[in-house]
């Protein structure tokens, strides 16, 4: 019996950033994936880890992203990515959360970025502040300096929810993020799209949720 479900919020509730990276990439003649490969490099170490656990400031972190995917290719600013980074709403998939809470507990965990570096996107805010006031409990990994695939992290979210990990639903859009959870017992949904993932979780729960 499930108990709650747990999600990520960018590429899961919003879409993807990997398609404003592409794009950004062909409009400036750089490699292509050079901005995804940077994030996956040293992926507990690197800049993008540090920032989303808000242990360098923005300056900092545009100097070493500059650094790190320079050594794979081609120099990319860091402040040149964080604008990509803001994803469309899915609405299918907040309908579907909507549902979820009626008979589930919510959690979200998700890596973001410290108060204002992406700008003041005040109409993003506001779809986010709404959302987010759907979940029981969000987590939120510059406010607590810990981030995803972290163990604790995880453990933190099932301890707060006081809910079981093999009674739990997660949803992520990266396979990296997912082995804990799964390592934990929770079953585990990999988001390519809204409507695989809503089917998943349809299976995994057993609610209609279209």
């Amino acid at each position: 019996m499930i108990e709650a479900v747990i999600w990520d919020f960018g590429g899961v509730l919003t879409t993807s950033p990997f398609e404003a990276f592409a794009r950004f990439e062909r409009e400036r003649g750089l490699p292509a994936d050079i901005i995804r490969r940077t994030n996956a490099a040293n992926h507990l170490e690197n800049a993008w880890a540090k920032f989303e656990r808000a242990e360098v400031d923005i300056e900092t972190f545009d100097d070493l992203f500059a650094a790190e995917s320079l050594a794979l290719g081609a120099e990319v600013r860091g402040k040149d990515v964080l604008p990509l980074l803001s994803g469309d709403l899915r609405p299918e998939m907040v309908a579907a959360l909507k549902r979820i809470k009626e008979t589930f507990r919510t959690g979200c965990i998700t890596n973001n970025l410290p108060n204002n570096a992406i700008g003041s996107a005040s109409g993003r805010k506001l779809y986010v502040a709404e959302v987010m006031a759907l979940f029981d409990h969000v987590i939120e990994s510059a406010k607590i300096g810990l981030r995803k695939p972290d163990p604790r992290i995880y453990r933190m979210m099932v301890g707060t929810l006081k809910v079981d990990p093999n009674k739990c639903v997660y949803l992520d859009d990266l396979g990296v993020n997912l082995k804990p959870a799964r390592e934990m017992g929770m079953t585990t949904i990999k988001v390519q799209n809204a409507a695989q993932a809503i089917g998943e979780l349809e299976a995994a729960t057993g609610l209609a949720l279209r």
